[in-house]
């Protein structure tokens, strides 16, 4: 694999994105990842209904989708639409082909330790692959944000993206100081939860998605691309009321907090809106997954911050908001996010690496109708986990879990037939 962009006939450097079969491996194993982790949140869902988030099962469940799915689709869609926004090629060697086995093993290693076992062997064995593994991913990331070309226009900021690598490591790194210690921080365990899960869902993932989604959002819709702009404000600004929102949580001052969620509620408030204008001027010949998981991450964002601006101030009891603002934003906004796009992502490699001769459309590849129904139930299913979890009702929490389940299977199905018609 070429170590850097090419140059075109008309001079404009482009990316090489990562070759299909190691796109393949990496979304086809997070898809089965998924499997596990919506398997594993209906053996949870009673815990989460009847007010135990941090029962064994909850935990299994959630750190599935943290640990075990999205660090493996992240890099798996990374691989393939990174090198195409910076316009520059991965470095040489084979970084990714290490990474993988690495992130696949400690993620689901790590997190069957933090819900049935205890900061032993296993659980530093687990860290430490997961950790090698994270630090491949982040060697890859800074070489496509160092060698991006300068003076031209991207289609991501470096900024966004590089601050996003960064917070990923710092909530690897407060996840395990936490667990092995509670008391490492400095700050209460309810508080330095809530520090790590910031940083992580906030921090990496939904700054990622502000950061690549402002242009694959209108490319994979085939909507007006937004007008370019001179310094990523919006990924800065949500960076920085991130650190205010973190900073108040870790010292409980509440007006901190608030400045801080206010800030990111801005920033996000505009990302909805691109969504929103995506959705009425997309120009493909049907309405596709991506779009139908933003425009449903959309909903359940806004959910999520009225969620816990309520709960910052006391009007609802945080203790009985915290699950459904998991579920919201964890796995609803981020997870739902990354699995709709990662059926196109595929289908995207899978073309772009055929064989030189007659090529079949793009849509040949993705069974779109497929992926619809597993958006529609998958947005249900997390709606009624979401109530459930609100509610204190296990039986609501079980149904939308159950849904999830469902639209697991269903994206599984999807990547298969993806799989089964890509170039051999």
């Amino acid at each position: 694999m070429r170590a850097a962009g090419t140059e075109r006939a008309d001079g404009r450097r482009v990316g090489i994105p990562a070759r299909r079969p190691v796109v393949a491996a990496y979304l086809g194993l997070a898809t089965i990842a998924w499997l596990a982790a919506a398997s594993a949140g209906l053996a949870a869902a009673g815990d989460l209904g009847r007010g135990s988030p941090l029962a064994p099962d909850v935990l299994l469940a959630t750190h599935l989708v943290g640990l075990g799915f999205l660090p493996v689709a992240v890099t798996g869609a990374a691989l393939h639409i990174l090198p195409i926004l910076l316009r520059t090629g991965l470095p040489p060697g084979r970084l990714h082909l290490v990474a993988l086995p690495l992130l696949a093993a400690g993620g689901p290693l790590v997190a069957h330790e933090l819900a049935y076992g205890g900061a032993g062997a296993l659980f530093r064995a687990g860290t430490g692959l997961l950790s090698a593994g994270l630090l491949l991913v982040l060697v890859q990331v800074g070489w496509l944000v160092v060698r991006a070309p300068r003076g031209r226009a991207l289609l991501a900021s470096r900024a966004g993206v590089a601050l996003s690598a960064m917070h990923a490591a710092l909530a690897l790194a407060a996840g395990a100081a936490l667990f092995g210690n509670p008391d490492l921080l400095g700050i209460a365990f309810p508080r330095a939860l809530l520090v790590h899960l910031h940083l992580a869902v906030l921090g990496w993932l939904v700054l990622l998605i502000v950061t690549v989604g402002r242009t694959l959002g209108p490319m994979l819709a085939l909507a007006p691309a937004e007008p370019p702009r001179r310094l990523p404000l919006d990924e800065l600004a949500l960076a920085a009321g991130l650190w205010l929102l973190l900073g108040g949580l870790a010292a409980d001052v509440v007006p901190l907090a608030l400045a801080g969620a206010a800030i990111a509620a801005v920033v996000l408030a505009r990302f909805v809106a691109l969504l929103a204008r995506v959705g009425r001027e997309f120009h493909t010949k049907g309405v596709e997954g991506p779009l139908v998981h933003f425009l449903a991450g959309a909903l359940f964002l806004v959910q999520a911050v009225m969620l816990g601006v309520l709960a910052l101030v006391d009007v609802v009891d945080p203790w009985r908001a915290g699950p459904a603002y998991v579920v919201l934003l964890l796995v609803g906004f981020a997870a739902g996010v990354t699995l709709g796009h990662l059926g196109k992502l595929l289908a995207l490699s899978a073309w772009h690496w055929w064989p030189p001769g007659p090529r079949p459309k793009q849509a040949w590849f993705y069974p779109r109708r497929l992926w619809l129904a597993e958006a529609a139930v998958f947005a249900t299913g997390v709606e009624g986990l979401a109530l459930g979890a609100l509610a204190r009702s296990s039986t609501l929490a079980t149904a939308g879990a159950a849904a999830v389940l469902v639209s697991a299977a269903l994206a599984c199905a999807a990547v298969l037939f993806t799989l089964r018609r890509g170039p051999r």
